[in-house]
Order: C-alpha cells, then structure tokens, then sequence
C-alpha cells in the first residue's frame, strides 16, 4: 500500500467518522426561526422578564405605572447625556481659554524681562504648539465625562434593542428636550 492510497483510506474514513457524530441530520422537520423570547418588532406591551430587561434583571417594567417609571427614568438620562456633551464640550473651551491667557501672561511677563535687561542679546523664544499642554486636572475629568457619555450611549443602544417603542419614545424626546436645553453650550465645540 503506498502513501497515496493510504492518505485517500484515511481522508474517506474520517469523512464517515464525521457524517455521523450522534445528530439526526434528517431534514424532513420543519424549521422554526423563533429563537429566543425576545419580541423582534416594535410594541406598546408591558412585559415580564423574558421580553424585556431593561440592563438588569431589577429593571423590568411589570405593570403599566411601572413601565411610565422606566420611561420617565430613560427620559431624564437621555436628558443628562446631552448635559455630560455640553459640559463636556465647555469645559474643553474653558481649558483653552486658561492655555490662553496662561501663554498670555508668559509673553506679558517675558516681554517686561527684556524691557528691564536691555544687555540681554537674544530674545525669549516661545515654542508654537497645536494642542493644549496634556494638564492632568483638566483632561482626566474631561476623559472621565467621555467615558461617562459613552456608557450612557451604549446603554441607549441596548434599550433600543428591546423594541419597546415607549422606550425609544422615551429616549428620543429625552435627547431633544435634553439638546435643546444643552445644546447652545455644546455648540462652542464639537458634539457628537
């Protein structure tokens, strides 16, 4: 028996090895597509567990007061995300504007040095940067607001994913309400 026979006697009885590791793989049965408990549509229904957790297993909405709870909740979070964005964004203005008047004072100073030292030959050199100066105070807080905006984003995201329209309904005039609160500070800058 050479190698080729063999390699073929071994690749045609593990394909028989393989064809049969204890499934039915009959295809006479029909296929269901309904997975899970989860209603893929956009409904009004107060629920149970199984339809809708709203990010944890304490959160679920079980009577129709309850879901106006949870709605109300959604609504003023959405509303403090647009306010971590604003304050988020001004903050980010105000930093500047310190650099600003920071490098300000630097020239003022250094230009009352070379009226009082005329002997001094060369002239204080200033170097011209393209970003603030990375100051601790200033950009940890800013980085811990992001992060704070960017797990609210996130958690919108998974309540959208329970198709519940009072949810979505909740969210979305909570943004806008929260926007048009906000907005006209975070507009100085960047927003998302």
């Amino acid at each position: 028996m050479n190698w080729q026979s063999l390699a073929i006697y071994l690749l045609c009885s593990s394909q028989i090895c393989l064809a049969d590791n204890g499934m039915v793989m009959s295809m006479d049965d029909g296929m269901t597509l309904a997975v899970g408990n989860m209603l893929s549509y956009l409904h009004f229904t107060p629920g149970d567990t199984r339809l809708y957790t709203v990010w944890f297993l304490g959160w679920v909405p079980k009577s129709s007061g309850a879901m106006v709870g949870t709605c109300f909740a959604l609504f003023m979070l959405a509303v403090i995300e647009r306010w971590i964005v604003a304050s988020n964004s001004t903050s980010f203005s105000f930093f500047c504007i310190l650099y600003f008047l920071r490098m300000i004072r630097a020239i003022i100073i250094a230009s009352d040095k070379l009226n009082t030292l005329p002997t001094r030959s060369s002239p204080i050199v200033f170097i011209k940067r393209f970003a603030p100066p990375f100051i601790p105070a200033h950009d940890i807080s800013r980085g811990v607001m992001f992060v704070a905006q960017t797990l609210l984003d996130y958690l919108f995201m998974l309540t959208i994913m329970t198709f519940q329209l009072g949810f979505i309904f909740s969210l979305i005039v909570g943004l806008g309400v929260g926007e048009t609160l906000f907005g006209r500070f975070g507009s100085v800058a960047h927003a998302h």
